[in-house]
């Protein structure tokens, strides 16, 4: 009870933070994507920078248990899925995680959003043999692999590179490129508050 109780308050306490840097609000997306205003852009990359950093950080200090680290499959279906990800996404200005917020902010877009969203995840149970049969979802590159080799994982690495350390890199990276980037590459369009 203990677990569900923690899960629904880290849910919604980042719920409220992906509602406050406007991650719910698809007209935040669609400035992003046409790069007028990439202040969402400069957020996730900081997000993702300070969680790679401090998740490979943590592992060489002995701090984070490597057996919590989950890695998905590469096979065909994964890239596949993930352009229609992003295709959706740019579409409707949701993804997943933030059609939910988008719906419990007020947005009744957002709950066509999800509709069609459990309606896509139906026809894809329903057809899930088929896809199975394609091939589309066999294992390549080894299945579940890690781009360097992270010591003590049960995953391979697809370099010799040492993975703690390039994961430790290029949140770094991900971190300075997030402060580098201008608010806008395209026009000068003045960055308003991300909270409507």
């Amino acid at each position: 009870m203990t677990s569900i109780l923690l899960a629904i308050v880290i849910g919604a306490a980042f719920g409220a933070v992906l509602d406050r840097i406007g991650a719910s609000n698809p007209n935040w997306i669609g400035r992003m994507l046409n790069l007028t205003n990439l202040h969402l852009m400069k957020t996730i990359l900081l997000a993702i920078g300070i969680g790679s950093a401090l998740m490979f950080g943590g592992q060489m200090l002995g701090l984070v248990d490597v057996g919590h680290m989950s890695v998905k499959a590469a096979y065909a279906g994964v890239f596949i899925g993930g352009l229609m990800l992003g295709a959706g996404w740019a579409v409707a200005g949701y993804c997943p995680g933030t059609g939910v917020v988008a719906a419990a902010s007020g947005r009744k877009d957002a709950l066509f959003f999800i509709a069609g969203g459990l309606l896509g995840a139906a026809a894809y149970m329903v057809t899930y043999p088929t896809w199975k049969a394609s091939g589309l979802l066999d294992s390549f590159a080894g299945g579940k692999v890690t781009l360097g080799t992270v010591p003590s994982s049960k995953f391979d690495g697809l370099t010799a590179l040492p993975g703690d350390v390039l994961g430790l890199v290029l949140g770094l990276a991900f971190i300075v490129i997030a402060f580098a980037l201008p608010d806008n590459l395209v026009g000068n369009r003045a960055i308003a508050q991300p909270a409507e």
